[in-house]
């Protein structure tokens, strides 16, 4: 066969594929303009499932207001899609990098200083946001390569390890039987609920091994059924008002505790978006543009810590749905947003949520903070990384011993830093002063 004949069926080809592709793209098109109204408001229904059982986790395991996490991801989502130009389909919810760093400050310096921890987490945002503007995305990434952000994710999950085991296992530190129990039944439903094929339970198994365990706890009496029946149908509770008339106190040891944590969620970040770009099939990177979504997701925690939310991220879980459905349209996202705002003004059901005994919160973070441990093993398997090389390992050694032993450090006066930042600064130095292994 002579090599004309060869490129011109080389080319045919090419073309063939092209009008395949072009066929498929305009398939998605009429798809995403046929979606009706009430077809909308179903998708948002089910994308409220997928981020519900995840966003209110984090504060009942941090004791802050499960209504107020509601109300500012609904903002916070209405917040990132203005300023993305509403063409990027996420969600933002309660990010779990927080936990351990909101339980502290929460339990030592109280709710003010929570609120200051989490702005000035937002602002940490906006300020890699311009760096990203005006270095590129890639020169900023070079700071949090692998080797830095999979052991601090691992020291992140590790640390949180023992306040699963006693939430799970104790009551007023002595070992409870029926506690075992049922965080038993919560752990073996989320097993089995996340190995289920081709189920839409396993974009949720949080929520539903929530509600499974909220039903075997209510048969051993652990839940307290009068707070909700004194509750308001409509309208926050005195405890969420309260929290929304405190006006945040920025105290330097809660900044430092709260706010360096977004340097490692802004590798997560950029990782969300880049997995919603390829579910999309659209490269968000070029528009509208990495900055935006940092400046969204940066605007969108500093509100959740004005009003008394925790901080707040990019859900997979929501992507994981967009990937299902195969429906892309973000107005979808944007009736999710009011559908959690409405849901955190219904006073009965947010007085519901922080009526889950603990147990039950035990049982799924067991599963939960291992896997975000597991996360960073993955993140280290997937670059590769060569332990025989002593300079990974000692950066990893370093960050592991000095996130998981040091609870906080005083560096002067009232002002300490906690281990997970003292490991996360000596990681990143460590990066770049360390000779590469040629």
């Amino acid at each position: 066969m002579s090599s004309v004949k060869v490129d011109k069926k080389i080319k045919d080809k090419k073309i063939e594929d092209k009008k395949i592709e072009d066929k498929k793209i305009e398939n998605k098109k009429i798809k995403e303009i046929n979606i009706g109204t009430k077809t909308k408001l179903v998708l948002g229904a089910q994308h409220v499932l997928a981020m519900f059982g995840a966003t209110v986790l984090v504060p009942a395991l941090t004791n802050m207001n499960p209504s107020l996490a509601l109300i500012t991801a609904g903002i916070g989502t209405l917040v990132f899609h203005l300023c993305t130009k509403g063409i990027v389909p996420v969600f933002l919810g309660s990010s779990f990098a927080f936990i351990g760093a909101l339980q502290m400050v929460l339990k030592t310096m109280g709710v003010a200083a929570v609120k200051g921890g989490v702005i000035c987490a937002g602002l940490v945002y906006l300020l890699m946001a311009l760096l990203v503007k005006i270095y590129g995305a890639e020169k900023i990434k070079s700071f949090f390569p692998p080797v830095v952000t999979g052991p601090i994710i691992m020291v992140i999950g590790l640390r949180l390890s023992p306040v699963a085991i006693n939430m799970a296992m104790y009551q007023n530190g002595v070992f409870s039987g029926r506690n075992f129990f049922v965080a038993s039944i919560v752990v073996i439903s989320m097993i089995i609920i996340s190995i289920m094929k081709h189920s839409f339970f396993r974009l949720v198994p949080i929520l539903i091994s929530v509600i499974i365990g909220y039903l075997v706890s209510l048969f051993f009496g652990m839940v307290d059924l009068k707070a909700i029946t004194s509750a308001n149908w409509v309208g926050l509770s005195g405890e969420a008002i309260g929290i929304l008339k405190t006006v945040p106190t920025f105290s330097l040891t809660a900044i430092l505790a709260i706010a360096p944590i977004a340097l490692v969620t802004f590798i997560e970040h950029i990782g969300d978006i880049t997995t919603n770009g390829a579910v999309v099939n659209k490269n968000f990177f070029e528009e509208p543009g990495v900055h935006r979504t940092l400046i969204g997701d940066g605007l969108a925690t500093s509100i959740a810590g004005l009003l008394g939310g925790p901080s707040n991220t990019t859900y997979g879980e929501n992507t994981g749905v967009l990937a299902v459905t195969k429906i892309y349209d973000p107005s979808v996202l944007r009736i999710a947003a009011v559908y959690a705002i409405v849901l955190g003004f219904l006073g009965k059901f947010g007085v519901m949520l922080q009526t889950i005994p603990a147990p039950v919160m035990g049982g799924i973070s067991i599963i939960l903070f291992g896997m975000i441990a597991a996360i960073g093993v993955r993140i280290l398997v997937e670059a590769q990384l060569d332990f025989s090389n002593s300079r990974n390992l000692l950066i990893a050694a370093l960050i592991f011993v000095l996130g998981i032993a040091v609870n906080e450090i005083g560096v002067w006066k009232t002002v300490s830093l906690s281990g997970l930042s003292i490991a996360a600064v000596v990681g990143i130095v460590l990066n770049k002063i360390l000779p590469q292994d040629k």
